[in-house]
């Protein structure tokens, strides 16, 4: 943001040289880009008197002027009068008018940074040019280049231009980031403000800049209007009034160059009024041709209607841009059609031109989020938008209307023709902030004064009081970002200078810090799974719907981004899998030809969410998973495995909740199916799994934690997935436990025993079912002090005993204390089998 330093001092004096001023600005207001010295610019250029004018002999379109400069240039021919001969084409020059003359040696002020040009005496169809007069394009003041520049102050010729206009000037360009919240300095009056803050002087604003002001009343004969705010969470406030009557002409010199000093291009008198006045207070306005906007009223009665866009309309803009407005837009309309895009530029409809007689003028305050979104949307990025997407205080909106009507009357002779409507629904409550001077050293590690902290706040216009030992501190009326006590801890630190801390390294304690319990687990996690020879990935958290829609899972149960980076982040995650299986097929096609075996083991550990899941903030909660996927392409699945891929997914997960000691048991689908569907989260997880093919983790309470398997068919089309492809996904809140226990269980130093166990039962009773039996019955009648293990052998079918299979096991077992003997052994082994006779009808054989 462009501020000049001449226009600060209209309403605070700078008493410390422009080295040391910088340094404050960036240390105690905001980081300083550039800093350009305008007078540069403007230096050689004068301003005369044209004491005569005449057409110029050669040229129909070229005027012979003899100009008075007072005879300051001492080394030009001048004639017996004194003056000096200018050839001049711009269609406005007359007798007797002041002008900038440009003379011989310097260069023209809008060619200055770029490709200087200098002038110099030159003739131009037979009559020598010593200079040229300039328009305002070329002295850099606008982009009009149909006339000069009209002096309109009464100066004597030979005045320095940049001594009749102020123009001895510096261009601090601030980084305007630094006032992300603090919307009041986007303007002069708040720059000028803290600058008298720093310098520790009492800044007094101007008369007009109250919060509650005399509201002037309408000539006697004036119109009316309506205003109908159907959004008022929206737009808390929306002052108008109709001027009539105004001359639309250039505006005053002055405002012109002061507008050009903080790179805004002036257009006419109204507009560059409202700019003005933007750039004075922050507080952005629009100007609207006041009998355009009756004539798209029904029955010409002027009415204002703030509303949402309806689907598919359109609005073409001051810039000739035509735009599909969306339903989110916040737009001005009449109750026929939309003439602006509030807080982002006006339409082209009811745009102020030349024919403009008479303005409705408008001071809004808009929803910073949702100006910040429509700017967004349709590209458009207008110094209204840089204020309005800071948040604006609508408590000055009357203070702003008021100044400008008295502007606009002033320089375009206009009258008041309607009331004043204030459209308010805010609240003016303030509520205090109490402080004492212990809480604000203790953080700054200062010890001020209470007097001194009084007098930074009443400096910058807060206003404080105190009681006992308390500072009591209320927020003024253009300020939105002080309202806890750590702001105002910041205020004072700010104002009395950062850079006077004492400069000490921070008190270290020496006590170890408290161990992390989630990321050890992780940590565990990732060091069980990588020794594996599995590889982690970390993805985005978010992910096109087409990644949803390939797994399975409904797009209505996600959080969808309504301004996302990019169209392939369009929503939250619900699982972690998708984002697994999007990336398999990118490593398969990679490792082709490659001569690498094409298998691999991904994991990642990551969070999820979805639309239904809330917390008591209304926040979506945070669900942590470990997801992971081996695949492997035909011809190494054919030559290194055997069985369904299952087991292979199945296998890294029994060795991750072993390696954790995570007691967790398998269960088939179908049998916890109920819990599923009634889960949005377990029902994400799953939507990949083809339910035949996988198995439900189960905790010790009967919880569904995870999901191991095969994937639908559908699912490995369209990712690409190799037919020998399967996964898990689990919950990691089932790992919470496992730093608590044991790391070591120390085997028995005694011979251990093998004994096989092969039982016949029936085809319908699962592999799970089988297993879990038998080791509840080895625990139940194994001797006491002792270690035992069961591992899978063999499961066999034969072709003429469909109805029955055989499960082998191999039992291990030995004694801490003794060594075992056989028939000990036996007797456990008769009674495990008597039990499984019992509870599932097998034969031991």
């Amino acid at each position: 943001m462009k501020v000049s330093l001449n226009w600060i001092k209209d309403f605070t004096s700078v008493d410390i040289p422009n080295d040391q001023l910088m340094t404050r600005l960036s240390s105690q207001i905001g980081a300083v880009e550039n800093i350009e010295y305008l007078g540069e610019k403007y230096s050689k250029a004068i301003i005369v008197k044209v004491a005569e004018c005449m057409k110029h002999e050669g040229a129909d379109k070229l005027s012979l002027c003899k100009i008075d400069d007072g005879g300051i240039y001492k080394d030009l021919e001048r004639d017996d009068d004194g003056f000096i001969q200018v050839v001049c084409g711009a269609p406005n020059v007359t007798k007797d008018m002041l002008a900038v003359w440009l003379p011989p040696g310097s260069i023209v002020p809008s060619t200055f940074n770029e490709d200087p040009f200098v002038l110099e005496s030159r003739e131009i169809r037979g009559k020598i040019s010593h200079g040229m007069l300039a328009s305002p394009k070329e002295l850099a003041f606008s982009g009009s280049h149909e006339g000069l520049l009209r002096v309109d102050l009464k100066v004597q010729p030979g005045t320095l231009f940049i001594d009749a206009y102020r123009l001895d000037d510096y261009i601090i360009d601030l980084e305007n980031k630094m006032f992300t919240h603090r919307p009041d300095c986007f303007g002069i009056l708040g720059i000028a403000r803290e600058i008298s803050g720093i310098e520790g002087k009492q800044f007094v604003s101007p008369e007009w800049y109250k919060e509650i002001v005399t509201i002037p009343e309408p000539t006697s004969s004036h119109h009316s209007f309506d205003i109908d705010n159907t959004i008022s969470d929206l737009v808390q406030r929306f002052v108008a009034v109709e001027i009539g009557n105004v001359k639309i002409q250039p505006s005053p010199t002055i405002l012109q160059s002061y507008l050009m000093r903080v790179g805004i291009r002036p257009i006419n008198n109204i507009v560059d009024a409202t700019n003005y006045m933007m750039m004075l207070t922050g507080q952005p306005m629009h100007a609207y041709d006041a009998d355009k906007v009756r004539a798209l009223c029904s029955g010409n009665e002027l009415k204002i209607v703030i509303r949402k866009a309806k689907k598919d309309e359109k609005l073409v803009l001051l810039n000739s841009k035509e735009i599909q407005l969306l339903e989110s837009d916040i737009v001005i309309a009449t109750d026929k059609e939309v003439i602006g895009l509030a807080g982002v530029m006006g339409g082209a409809s009811t745009e102020v031109d030349s024919s403009t007689k008479n303005i409705l003028l408008e001071c809004a305050s808009f929803d910073m989020y949702s100006i910040r979104r429509t700017s967004m949307e349709h590209g458009i990025f207008s110094d209204a938008v840089t204020r309005f997407n800071k948040g604006q205080s609508p408590r000055q909106n009357m203070a702003v209307l008021v100044r400008a009507i008295k502007l606009m009357k002033d320089i375009s002779g206009g009258d008041q023709t309607s009331i004043v409507i204030d459209n308010s629904h805010i609240n003016n409550q303030n509520n205090p902030i109490k402080i004492t001077p212990e809480f604000v050293n203790s953080r700054l590690g200062t010890s001020l004064r209470k007097e001194d902290m009084i007098k930074f706040l009443s400096d910058v216009e807060i206003i404080v009081s105190s009681e006992d030992e308390e500072i009591i501190v209320t927020s003024p009326f253009w300020r939105t970002d002080l309202e806890i006590k750590e702001d105002i801890v910041e205020e004072i630190g700010r104002l009395n200078g950062f850079f006077k801390l004492d400069k000490q390294l921070p008190v270290r304690d020496i006590h170890p810090a408290k161990i992390n319990r989630e990321l050890n687990i992780q940590k565990k996690l990732r060091e069980t799974l990588s020794s594996s020879g599995a590889n982690e990935v970390i993805l985005s958290s978010f992910v096109h719907g087409d990644i949803l829609k390939k797994s399975n899972q409904s797009t209505d149960n996600a959080l969808q981004i309504a301004n996302a980076l990019s169209p392939d982040l369009q929503y939250y995650r619900l699982s972690l899998t998708p984002g697994l299986l999007d990336i398999v097929y990118s490593n398969i096609r990679s490792n082709q030809g490659a001569g690498e075996s094409n298998e691999f083991a991904l994991f990642e550990i990551g969070k999820c969410h979805n639309l239904n899941d809330l917390d008591n903030e209304k926040l979506p909660v945070e669900y942590k998973s470990l997801s992971f996927v081996f695949s492997a392409d035909s011809k190494t699945a054919k030559k290194k495995y055997k069985g369904a891929p299952y087991f292979q997914a199945r296998k890294y997960l029994t060795n991750l909740i072993s390696k954790n000691q995570v007691s967790v048991k398998i269960v088939t689908v179908s049998s916890v199916m109920d819990k599923i569907n009634s889960n949005i989260r377990l029902s994400a997880m799953i939507a990949a799994y083809d339910i035949d093919r996988s198995a439900a983790i189960v905790n010790n309470n009967n919880e569904i934690v995870g999901i191991v398997g095969e994937f639908k068919f559908n699912t490995r089309k369209s990712f690409k997935l190799p037919d020998f492809t399967a996964g898990f996904e689990i919950d990691l809140g089932i790992f919470n436990d496992s730093l608590n226990k044991a790391k070591y269980i120390p085997l028995p130093k005694f011979p251990k025993i093998n004994q096989d166990l092969c039982f016949r039962v029936k085809s319908n009773i699962s592999y799970s079912q089988l297993f879990e039996a038998t080791w509840d019955a080895v625990e139940e009648f194994k001797p006491h002090d002792t270690f035992s293990n069961i591992n899978l052998l063999d499961i066999y079918q034969k072709e003429n005993d469909t109805d029955y299979k055989q499960v082998t096991f191999r039992l291990l077992i030995s004694a801490y204390d003794r060594t075992l003997t056989t028939d000990l052994v036996n007797e456990l082994v008769s009674k495990v089998a008597n039990k499984l006779n019992q509870i599932l009808g097998s034969e031991l054989i």
